[in-house]
């Protein structure tokens, strides 16, 4: 089931989280970020932050009680920016991540947004690949990747953004 996490939910969206993109337990799945960056990939204080903003939510997949897939969501004027798409590792590639961005553009209509876009670490090609595939396009723009808070890891070299959207209309 797909609906809205709460911040009770922080500490286990908190531990899937780094669990998928870093460490040994990532590369269990396709979507590991441990060869681009060290460290965590978010910790509880900043998840709990995410609740406190008014336009951003957190959807969770849960099944047979525990949190196995999460997405977050932030409504930017008509747009809504995803991030943090996650899955469990060990259950990567059964069609999870599909069903939460459905999940995300289905929230995205209710939220009478024409468009979302993310932002994609330009050497994830497969993951690159897994959103055109889905519908998005890559819209030209770059964005240099810049770590503000020790919690999102430390790059291993310069990494850059790029821009994926797709409209809703």
């Amino acid at each position: 089931m797909i609906r809205k996490a709460t911040k009770e939910d922080t500490a286990a969206l908190n531990q899937l989280i780094n669990s998928a993109y870093r460490g040994d337990s990532s590369r269990l799945g396709w979507t590991t970020e441990a060869d681009l960056l060290d460290g965590t990939r978010t910790d509880e204080n900043s998840i709990k932050e995410i609740f406190e903003i008014p336009t951003s939510i957190i959807l969770k997949f849960e099944e047979g009680g525990k949190i196995i897939g999460c997405v977050r969501l932030d409504k930017q004027d008509k747009k809504l920016y995803l991030g943090m798409l996650t899955v469990e590792p060990s259950l990567q590639a059964k069609g999870l991540g599909k069903k939460l961005l459905m999940a995300a553009e289905d929230e995205a209509r209710k939220q009478n947004c024409d468009t979302i876009d993310m932002t994609v670490i330009s050497e994830r090609v497969e993951l690159i690949a897994w959103y055109l595939r889905h519908g998005y396009h890559d819209n030209g723009k770059r964005k240099p990747m810049i770590i503000e808070t020790p919690s999102m890891g430390k790059p291993k070299k310069d990494l850059e953004f790029i821009v994926l959207e797709k409209s809703l209309i």
